[in-house]
């Protein structure tokens, strides 16, 4: 697995002083600045403290099973931005070379609130993950022509893709952030179950190319 977090404070000097500090305990592989300076901080076949309590696809333990990249980004709390050019021009490039190396299937690329959405926001709703699937880095759905709006249903679509499903709204909230960031309040509408359903079909597809 890869996954996208933001660092969520105030510098970069802080956020790498505490992801470098053992006390903390809180890491990851990766931390992108906002120039495009890259920093590898953890070796890629090492486990990373970088998503704490998470799940994805009925995996728990994400920490032993991903590579974690973090960006420079004070985050919702200390003045959320969006990414600068040069820091997703670098991350496309570092995520294109991990996932052709370790074979990570597309499904498998996720943002931190996508596997611990009752906690997590990053790398939230400026994050282009449109751009990342352009290079083939992760998944982008269009709309499905057909959908359902039933609450079951859209738990049942939510878990096939890899969420947990114990609070389903901010399991739908993380989906929308990740895959409909102009509408993150939880709410199905038309448009988000459309998206969901494609998102379905995109995921089953590429289980049928390769295995976790």
């Amino acid at each position: 697995m890869l996954v996208i977090h933001y660092t969520g404070m105030e510098t970069a000097g802080v956020a790498l002083d505490r992801l470098l500090d053992p006390a903390a305990q809180v890491s990851a592989h990766y931390l992108i600045d906002e120039d495009g300076g890259v920093y590898r901080l953890v070796e890629e076949a090492k486990r990373a403290w970088h998503a704490g309590v998470s799940f994805w696809r009925g995996a728990t333990d994400i920490n032993r099973r991903s590579i974690g990249i973090e960006l420079v980004n004070p985050g919702h709390r200390f003045g959320y931005r969006p990414f600068s050019e040069a820091q997703m021009a670098v991350l496309v490039d570092l995520c294109i070379d991990i996932v052709r190396r370790h074979g990570i299937p597309a499904r498998n690329v996720v943002g931190h609130s996508d596997v611990a959405p009752r906690r997590k926001e990053d790398p939230g709703e400026f994050f282009d993950w449109r751009r990342l699937a352009e290079a083939h880095v992760g998944l982008w759905p269009g709309e499905a022509d057909a959908c359902s709006m039933d609450p079951e249903h859209v738990a049942a679509m939510l878990a096939a893709i890899g969420y947990e499903t114990v609070d389903r709204l901010a399991s739908l909230r993380a989906f929308q952030r990740h895959f409909r960031p102009a509408r993150v309040n939880g709410r199905i509408d038309f448009e988000t179950a459309r998206r969901l359903q494609a998102l379905c079909a995109l995921c089953e597809a590429d289980s049928a190319l390769v295995t976790d």
